[in-house]
């Protein structure tokens, strides 16, 4: 493994800044105290910072050489509103509040790696270090992008990472194509007629008529869709009725879809509808779909999924660079990154058993080992990307 030495020297100062930042957890456009300390950060490193986007995003801006080439390298910085249930000194100060996604080590890799070009210098271009509130449910890439990200900070790529609990500590998973799925909600709302429970044919009952919607629901992925076609449809919610003896007059279904590819979204949704109006027409209620688009998949370009494998492969060895797991149904909204740009979104192995439980976990905690080493791949990355000229 050929971690950078500079950034390896300066493990010990990362892992006080992550543990930090995991200390004190802000959730979505709140991250007013991390955007604080990681402009603080930057500018210490000379890095040109540019704040407001989005709220609570940061901007860092390093040029050197002569180069237009630009990319960009993306952190996200927000927690969960989740309840940490870890015993160590580091855990959340804060009640209902957790780093329980690891964006508290993605936040400081990123930095670890501006520090490093910072001083260093060696590459021809500008590196755009994005910080990004709000990843979790709230789309903060979507709102940088719609506030002008692009415009302001122009660059021909983009890049991503997360942590990967599962994958061994040090190894790197890196797939053209899917990597994520996209992620939409929906709810239904089932309106029939309400009567006495021991007289059910006054009535026109919601909850039998529900109860058949999640039967048929599950056969879009089964029936409706190519099976070759990866999807989810889970009903997750559903609430009716208050009382033991009353058929009530509504009855609520909720729930998500997931896909890779954008025509299984539209069919999944089409199917939907119809099935809706069909199980109301045969039960005497109505039923209305609300179906809400959330993150996209997201899809890694070729050649720059191809690059960036070669830069972990160089950096912890071929070996340790996986292009055959699955792609997640979990979604991410650095989604709506890779749909305006190219680039590509890597995982970076967490670590197996104790120490690697699973994302969103209140027992979870980044693993402070691989801080350098998602560090030293960012800096290699912008090194690759942006190349000096031959002999300087």
């Amino acid at each position: 493994m050929s971690v950078i030495a500079g950034i390896q020297q300066n493990r010990d100062r990362l892992v006080a800044l992550r543990r930090d930042i995991h200390a004190h957890p802000e959730t979505a456009f709140q991250e007013w105290r991390t955007s604080d300390l990681v402009a603080e950060v930057l500018a210490a490193a000379g890095i040109e910072v540019h704040r407001g986007l989005a709220g609570t995003g940061v901007v860092g801006m390093l040029r050197a050489g002569g180069s237009e080439r630009a990319v960009g390298l993306r952190a996200d910085m927000d927690a969960l509103p989740l309840q940490e249930q870890n015993p160590f000194p580091h855990r959340s100060r804060f009640d209902g509040r957790m780093h329980g996604c690891g964006h508290d080590g993605h936040t400081a890799m990123l930095l670890g790696a501006a520090e490093y070009l910072a001083a260093t210098r060696r590459f021809d271009g500008t590196v755009y270090f994005i910080f990004q509130p709000a990843e979790e449910g709230e789309g903060g890439a979507r709102v940088m992008i719609e506030q002008g990200l692009f415009q302001r900070f122009p660059m021909q790529a983009v890049f991503g990472m997360h942590n990967w609990p599962g994958l061994a500590a040090g190894q790197f998973a890196v797939m053209a194509g899917p990597m994520m799925a996209s992620a939409d909600q929906f709810e239904i709302a089932v309106r029939g007629r309400g009567a006495h429970a021991a007289m059910p044919h006054q009535g026109a009952d919601p909850v039998v008529a529900g109860s058949a919607l999640v039967q048929a629901l599950q056969t879009i992925p089964s029936r409706t869709l190519d099976p070759l076609d990866a999807a989810v449809v889970s009903v997750t919610q559903f609430h009716a009725g208050d009382a033991y003896n009353v058929i009530p007059e509504r009855a609520v279904l909720g729930g998500t879809v997931r896909a890779f590819r954008p025509e299984v979204r539209d069919a999944a949704e089409a199917a939907m509808e119809r099935i809706c109006n069909g199980i109301a027409a045969g039960f005497g209620v109505e039923a209305d779909l609300d179906y809400r688009r959330g993150y996209p998949p997201t899809v890694n370009s070729a050649a720059e999924a191809e690059l960036c494998r070669a830069v972990a492969a160089d950096l912890v060895g071929e070996a340790n660079v996986r292009a055959d797991l699955r792609p997640s149904m979990g979604a991410e909204d650095f989604s709506f990154m890779l749909q305006a740009r190219p680039g590509c979104y890597v995982w970076l192995g967490n670590g197996l058993g104790e120490g690697g439980c699973m994302l969103h976990s209140p027992h979870y905690d980044f693993n402070d080992d691989i801080l350098p080493i998602g560090a030293s791949y960012w800096a290699r990355l912008a090194e690759r990307l942006l190349p000096t000229p031959s002999g300087s």
